[in-house]
């Protein structure tokens, strides 16, 4: 398997800093508390304000499956498509 370069992991950070200002942005415009968002998709709180930082471990950028995705748009009452980045890096050597 091929090993990632650092221009990959940075474009996988730059595309996650995007998805962690939508998710922000749409539940601030929700009036939704970081809080309320976990609850009803069945995060923790922790778990949720690390995707809005768009980390998921210190260093690490977030990785939420599509599940946990769906869970968070679906409380939020967007698409998908709203919180995901149209840009998309290229992900094929993972």
């Amino acid at each position: 398997m091929a090993k990632r370069t650092e221009a990959e992991d940075d474009a996988w950070r730059a595309y996650v800093t995007v998805l962690a200002t939508n998710l922000r942005r749409h539940r601030l415009a929700a009036a939704l508390s970081q809080e309320d968002v976990a609850y009803r998709s069945g995060l923790t709180r922790y778990t949720y304000q690390k995707y809005e930082k768009g980390e998921s471990a210190p260093g690490r950028p977030a990785n939420p499956t599509i599940r946990t995705l769906l869970a968070i748009t679906q409380v939020l009452q967007v698409p998908l498509s709203d919180v995901l980045p149209s840009d998309a890096p290229d992900l094929r050597l993972r």
